[in-house]
């Protein structure tokens, strides 16, 4: 990476481009909205005390930020390409600025659950147009691939990084202050990106707002429909009729945009295996991910009885070894195909799942929480880079911000419907006496079968979709 300005086209003229200053805006600022994926769990129990959350609530803390940050990032990866991805990069960042700030002065539940829905707005506009703004200001090639690493290693460090500043704060300080630290971080990136970031060229056309609609209610009413299961059963007719009101409108979607002139998700996108494929395990992946993030913080300080800056520095071991995998992944790859680095990542992440899923009321922080983590971590770190890079190579330079609003759509959906399932797997099981040990122990034995039970899955879409059509191409035209 060169730290002096060199020259991009944009247009008819030449523009000075600070390509190590867009890169550190574009990672610091992806790093922030993927951060609040997971700060909130170790602030948890703090909240539902402050705010007084039922179980079922507490989880759309969550669910509500992924929901819209999921269900809006095909339009705003469209909306990109058409008003300017640096001015909606810019724009994304106010909006989830002012939101933290919000979600941080949140007075009532109510309050945080909308808060949260507007961070996720926000989220879903600056996680797209960060991808689209980095492929187009990095020639592909070996700058391009370094700067695509360096940003999937910002997606797995910045979630298992969460989980311990969360800790720090709620215990040392208040979990309101995980929100607010995003304010004056936001303000600076904005004034960075408006100094440093430049603008692409624009793609004449026209919003898909029925594909948009379809989508985001889709979503909205398929994760409604798990959550309230919980509540209702999974036999009530509001859980069945929401469920399928979503599958419905999802169909819609596809229909759609089979037959709409400019699409919000180009239906081509999907026609190379290699990128179908690398969606589908992002969705599973990160749904098991964000299980163990909910699940595995509810033991620490449920059964271990742990604060949470314990809990939070209980995930170093996960940190620190996913930090140094993700490191030495450029280097990596130069010597090892990219499917060989994601099928080692799933199954390390596999294997350390399995592991975690049997903890009991007499198991020990090392043997049995610390060194799965330490597997996780280094799952985590083999699999985020080649995922990525699969998720957008080959593209057309005008699905360029499509694929990128897919690739992030499966990451956030993943994330939401896989909490939600999970959620509602754990509730499924014991008396639900919130006090119970034991009961607490059985939903994070289930829910970590529910996670093992995507991984194996993720990775039989590794073995039956990616390895053919790998072993196809010979390898000529696979990420490198």
């Amino acid at each position: 990476m060169t730290t002096t300005a060199e020259h991009i086209t944009t247009g008819s003229t030449a523009t000075p481009v600070h390509r190590t200053g867009i890169l550190i805006i574009i990672l610091v600022s992806y790093f922030m909205i993927i951060l609040d994926n997971s700060i909130i769990f170790t602030g948890l129990p703090s909240i539902q005390a402050t705010l007084h959350f039922s179980s079922t609530g507490l989880s759309w803390i969550q669910d509500a930020y992924t929901l819209t940050f999921g269900g809006l990032l095909l339009l705003a990866a469209r909306a990109g390409d058409i008003l300017g991805r640096r001015r909606l990069f810019i724009a994304g960042l106010v909006i989830f600025t002012v939101a933290s700030m919000a979600v941080g002065a949140s007075p009532t539940g109510g309050w945080m659950i909308g808060a949260r829905a507007l961070q996720g707005i926000g989220s879903a506009i600056v996680g797209p147009t960060s991808l689209s703004l980095l492929t187009a200001t990095f020639p592909a090639g070996k700058q391009r691939n370094q700067a695509v690493a360096w940003y999937a290693a910002t997606a797995g460090i910045g979630a298992s990084l969460g989980v311990v500043i969360g800790g720090l704060f709620a215990d040392l300080l208040s979990w309101r202050f995980g929100f607010f630290v995003n304010v004056p971080i936001g303000i600076v990136m904005i004034v960075l990106g408006i100094r440093f970031l430049v603008e692409q060229p624009r793609t004449p056309g026209r919003f898909d707002i029925r594909g948009a609609l379809f989508s985001t209610l889709g979503v909205g009413s398929l994760i409604y429909g798990i959550v309230s299961s919980t509540d209702f059963g999974w036999n009530s007719p509001i859980t069945l009729g929401t469920i399928a009101l979503g599958v419905i409108l999802l169909i819609l979607l596809v229909v759609n945009e089979a037959r709409a002139e400019q699409p919000i998700m180009p239906l081509r996108i999907f026609a190379s295996r290699e990128r179908s494929g690398a969606y589908a395990i992002r969705f599973l992946y990160l749904g098991a991910m964000m299980g163990f993030f909910f699940f595995v913080t509810q033991f620490l300080q449920d059964v271990f009885h742990w604060a949470p800056l314990q809990a939070g520095l209980g995930y170093l071991p996960m940190t620190a070894v996913n930090f140094a995998v993700a490191l030495l992944v450029p280097r990596l790859s130069r010597t090892l195909p990219p499917l060989a680095l994601l099928a080692a990542g799933v199954v390390a992440t596999l294997v350390g799942m399995a592991w975690l899923s049997r903890v009991t009321t007499d198991s020990t922080y090392l043997l049995d929480i610390g060194l799965p983590m330490i597997l996780i971590g280094l799952g985590q770190g083999l699999a985020f880079a080649p995922l990525t890079s699969f998720g957008i190579h080959g593209v057309r330079a005008e699905d360029g911000g499509a694929a990128s609003g897919v690739l992030n759509t499966a990451h956030q959906l993943g994330s939401s419907v896989g909490l939600a399932v999970l959620v509602a797997l754990g509730a499924a099981v014991g008396s639900q006496d919130p006090s119970s040990v034991a009961d607490v122990v059985t939903r994070v034995q289930v829910a970590l079968t529910g996670s093992s039970l995507m991984l194996l899955i993720a990775l039989a879409v590794v073995a039956g979709v990616i390895v053919p059509a790998y072993v196809v191409s010979k390898g000529s035209r696979h990420p490198s």
